[in-house]
């Protein structure tokens, strides 16, 4: 009986624990893409059943599961996951990944959406594509990734600003061009991109249209790059990585065919000028023996190096059930290819997420500090105030290679003194040894401090109404030390005429602070009625304040004993015996800009089929009258999901959405980049002049104007999305952007005062198409392979301008139904074949060997690009993948100085010269592209296109590969993923521009600092 009860009960405890494992319970969990973000819309299901249920707009589900049962998480374009339920009643997030990411989860500025539910043209670029490259700023890692945004960097030195970032074309003639930055909902702008670590990067968002654009009003002109940094996840452990990266830098190739010294004094010698033709005996041409014995030196191994880069980064991330955290802290260092050029960074970041546990307070913090110290050229520095410094070929060491004679020996230069002994006053002939000399003993020391600090709070005061508030600050501190050494050339040289022998040198100290307040509060009504109608409308209030202080110092006169750069000592004291010298200038400045705004947001949903959304923004700007103070700018945008209507059931079309959107936004910043440029442009403005018989007396410098605004852009676009087989994903977009009332000057009568009259005249269109494709050709357990493009056009033309032909400089024009910056100048025919001189074409056509101005004409060319994008590929095989990037960039032109000035003939004996000057004409050699050494007419090339070279490129831009460790050889380790890789950057590039770097921002090239080719090598390890 007792063995027959015990079988019993055995039987029933069995049945008993089986009921329980199949008992359904509530499972709930959070779905996130990549980013981190969540993803609403996205659909789980329980494997094997027909119960299913969709994320909310938080990425939340809740769905009837047995532990042990399979759930299977799915959203169009992305990759599927399983998860298998646990005892628990919660799963951790999960995350949802795509081959190419264009986006799950959409940022619309304000607020985000699923991907399905947006109105409006936006591209995400995930942090997969710009963590650990060695690039200073992570905008160069966006270049070619995104179609319609132009991105172009004047400079390689590490840390410049020298970048260009251009959505949709250009947008403003004389204001600021840059997209508004938005780090984690503070407003920044590109300069500040040097200090902020790229591997706390989680996502980046381009707004394009005036639906995303138009709700940021008057800084929304120019699109918005929109960036989320990374965060930890609820219900996590604790998770550290630690990425790092060595590498190195390196010039990229140049096609100059710079001669060699035995070619140059050859040519010397035969033109009649130089050493080549009297530097033999008693001032005779040099013999063939002597030319053979004469130096022959590679400059590019003098002026340019191989520099070293390396990036450290390590970060904590994990979450409880209602706070999470991540902190990161990084060290970057990158020396110039130009020595004495480099910089260094430390960065630490915290990001803070917390909830209460009925989950209706949500509160963030994002704090960033960040510090780096760069040396830079002073020539880097002045020729971003002042373009004509580059053509300083005594000053400026980027011209080192291209302006110093090959057959001089570098050994000649010991130090300043023995430079100043031996040469003398500056002269061209010393050339290479004083730009030796500006290397090693020209200080120029920048110290920034970064802080970014972002707080948000929101209650739900009831299921469908919430309230919230944001603010954050930006703040920069600069200090710049710039010295001329006691020891340099240049500082002797001012010292001697200057009657101040003994103390020889100048120090400047300056520093600029730069502070930013944005805040705002809002309050947001989410309602869905009948499970198929879902209103989202929200209003805001948004104010910003920004305060910019400035001093500096100057002074003159450094004891070579004591002076340290930046430390205060060694300044010669002032003498009333001496008044003239050692004098000190100082300077001071402050400005203020402010902005205030009120606006609103209505997006409507019906069964995610059709959208509509619109949006009203009024903005104040300190920047004008009260009567132009405010503005008003609006967006309607919406959508058809086409792949929702029954007649797309059973389509290999999975996705397929078609939208549009139409608005207005504006450009306050109407002076450039700045919110402080320009703040007084409604006042008449006087200056201090010397008058009649050298009396003081004051003139005006700027003529009031009260009737200046905002430039104001329009735009229209029409866009669609689609995904087909779940392998191929793509969208295009077509666009219609027009800016009118664009602030420049208006030609006035000199009788009062002033040529130009600073006025909102005239207007601008841009017109232009965009695609980006990715294709997921294979899919599979062990080898995936995806390819994308992207690629857009645009057509710029100028509308109702002040006068038909406004001249910019002598060579670029502004004119009606006209590209902006267009080039005007004389057309260059070749050569005469009869004498050997330069040939044009005059204003008629007709050949001439005298052009003048009046025979410049339109070229119907631009430095402004019309053509650009990208394209690559991803692979991955049992662990190990390779991806690689190219970009494009067609249709654009820039003046070569360089090669003009390895080609003019007139230069023969004090600069280098091209081998081109080989096939130069001769009787023997009548037909040449390349004039004769003794042409009489080759300073009409001025004015000739005869250097206008067309930069178009495709580049190489970003190569890598690497391998990931299979888990399996991690389990017994506290290594939960290991991968290690090697990376290259600039890589290579295919051009016609024969000039070290195609990629600028500039109309000409004179003296620039090439972008490096960058070489390195990884290790990405998480625990």
């Amino acid at each position: 009986m007792k063995s027959k009860f015990t079988w019993i009960f055995t039987l029933l405890l069995a049945f008993f624990i089986q009921f329980s494992f199949a008992q359904e319970k509530t499972v709930t969990g959070t779905v996130v893409d990549d980013a981190n973000m969540p993803v609403p819309g996205a659909n789980v299901k329980v494997e094997g059943s027909s119960n299913g249920v969709q994320t909310d707009f938080d990425g939340k589900f809740s769905i009837q599961a047995s532990a042990g049962q399979k759930l299977v998480i799915t959203y169009v374009g992305m990759n599927d996951q399983v998860v298998t339920v646990g005892a628990g009643s919660t799963i951790p997030p999960v995350v949802l990944k795509s081959g190419i990411d264009l986006g799950g989860v959409v940022v619309e500025g304000y607020r985000t959406t699923a991907r399905p539910r947006s109105n409006v043209a936006v591209t995400t670029i995930s942090s997969e594509t710009i963590e650990g490259r060695p690039n200073v700023s992570f905008i160069q890692s966006l270049q070619g990734q995104i179609p319609g945004l132009n991105i172009s960097t004047g400079s390689g030195s590490p840390g410049s600003a020298q970048t260009s970032v251009i959505l949709r074309g250009l947008g403003s003639l004389s204001g600021n061009t840059e997209p508004l930055y938005v780090i984690d909902g503070v407003p920044s702008n590109l300069l500040n991109f040097r200090t902020i670590n790229g591997n706390d990067i989680e996502s980046v968002s381009v707004l394009k249209d005036a639906g995303a654009t138009s709700v940021y009003g008057n800084r929304g002109a120019n699109g918005v790059i929109v960036v989320k940094t990374k965060r930890g996840s609820f219900d996590s452990g604790l998770k550290i990585r630690y990425s790092g990266v060595t590498g190195f830098t390196t010039l990229q190739d140049h096609h100059y065919q710079i001669m060699s010294g035995q070619q140059l004094l050859t040519l010397e010698r035969l033109k009649g000028s130089g050493l080549g033709a009297t530097g033999g005996v008693d001032n005779t041409p040099m013999t063939d023996a002597e030319i053979a014995a004469a130096p022959n030196t590679n400059w590019q191994d003098v002026f340019f190096r191989t520099g070293i880069s390396q990036d450290h980064s390590l970060s904590f991330s994990q979450g409880s059930k209602n706070t999470n955290s991540f902190v990161s802290l990084g060290y970057f260092e990158q020396d110039g290819i130009v020595p004495n050029t480099d910089i260094k960074r430390i960065s630490l970041r915290s990001n803070f997420t917390g909830k209460s546990s009925n989950e209706k307070f949500n509160y963030t913090t994002n704090l960033y500090a960040g510090y780096s110290r760069r040396n830079e050229l002073e020539a880097e520095t002045r020729s971003q105030t002042d373009p004509t410094f580059a053509g300083n070929v005594l000053q400026n060491p980027l011209q080192g290679m291209l302006s110093s004679l090959p057959y001089l020996d570098p050994a000649v230069y010991q130090n300043g003194r023995q430079l100043f002994d031996d040469f003398g006053q500056p002269s061209f002939g010393a050339t290479p040894y004083m730009l030796m000399d500006y290397i090693k003993n020209i200080y120029n020391q920048y110290n920034e401090v970064k802080l970014l600090f972002n707080g948000s709070a929101s209650y739900k005061l009831t299921d469908d109404l919430t309230a919230g508030v944001n603010g954050g600050i930006d703040f920069t501190e600069n200090q710049r030390v710039f010295a001329r050494l006691p020891q340099s050339y240049l500082a002797i040289v001012s010292a001697e005429a200057g009657g101040y022998a003994d103390f020889p040198g100048l120090e400047t100290q300056s520093t600029t602070r730069d502070f930013s307040f944005n805040g705002n509060a809002r309050l947001n009504y989410n309602k869905v009625i009948a499970d198929k109608h879902t209103i989202d409308a929200s209003l805001m209030t948004e104010y910003y304040k920004a305060h910019y202080k400035a001093n500096g110092f100057t002074t003159i006169g450094l004891n070579s004993r004591t002076y340290a750069p930046g430390s205060g000592t060694g300044y010669v004291p002032f003498s009333a015996a001496t008044p003239n010298l050692f004098n000190r200038t100082v300077n001071s400045s402050k400005l203020e800009a402010g902005l205030f705004s009120y606006f609103g947001m209505f997006d409507y949903d019906y069964d995610s089929k059709y959208g509509l959304g619109v949006s009203v923004r009024r903005d104040a700007s300190y920047r004008f009258v009260q009567d132009n103070q405010w503005g008003t700018f609006w967006s309607v945008s919406g959508r058809w999901n086409l792949d929702r209507e029954k007649f797309m059931e059973g389509s290999t079309i999975t996705e397929l959405k078609l939208r549009g959107s139409i608005g207005t936004a504006g450009n306050q910043n109407i002076g450039g980049e700045s919110p402080y440029a320009l703040p007084n442009l409604s006042r008449a403005l006087y200056s201090t002049t010397t008058g009649y018989n050298n009396q003081p007396g004051l003139v005006i410098s700027q003529l009031a104007n009260p009737t200046i605004q905002w430039e104001t852009t329009s735009q229209a676009n029409i866009g669609v999305d689609f995904v087909w087989n779940k392998r191929v994903r793509g969208t295009v977009d077509v666009y219609r952007k027009y800016t009118k009332d664009l602030f420049q000057g208006v030609p006035v009568s000199a009788i009062n005062g002033q040529y130009l009259l600073n006025s909102n005249y005239g207007n601008m269109e841009n017109k232009g198409i965009e695609a980006l494709l990715a294709y997921d050709i294979v899919k599979g357990q062990d080898f995936n392979l995806t390819i994308s493009a992207n690629g857009s056009y645009n057509r710029n033309r100028l509308k109702n301008q002040p006068t038909e032909n406004q001249f910019l400089g002598d060579v670029q024009i502004q004119s009606n139904d006209q590209i902006a910056f267009q080039y005007y100048t004389v057309r260059y025919a070749g050569v005469n074949p009869s004498n050997g001189n330069a040939l044009y074409y005059d204003a008629n056509g007709t050949l001439t060997e005298n052009s003048v101005a009046a025979d410049r004409v339109a070229t119907g060319k631009s430095p402004i690009p019309v053509y650009q994008g990208g394209f690559g590929f991803n692979a991955d095989y049992k662990g190990f993948y390779a991806s690689a990037q190219f970009t494009f960039v067609a249709d654009v032109w820039r003046f070569d100085y360089d090669l003009q000035n390895l080609q003019d003939p007139t230069s023969i004996g004090t600069f280098p010269q091209s081998t081109d000057q080989n096939r130069a004409w001769t009787p023997d050699n009548p037909n040449t592209d390349i004039p004769s050494i003794f042409a009489t007419n080759t300073a009409n090339d001025a004015l000739s296109d005869r250097f206008l070279r067309d930069s178009s490129y495709l580049r190489l831009k970003y190569a890598t590969v690497g391998y990931n460790v299979p888990s399996k050889f991690l389990d017994q380790t506290f290594l939960s993923s290991v991968r290690v890789y090697a990376q290259a950057e600039n890589f290579l590039t295919w051009t016609k521009w024969r000039g070290f770097d195609p990629e600028s921002n500039a109309a000409s090239t004179f003296g620039g600092y090439p972008t490096p080719r960058v070489f390195s090598f990884g290790v990405d390890l998480q625990f």
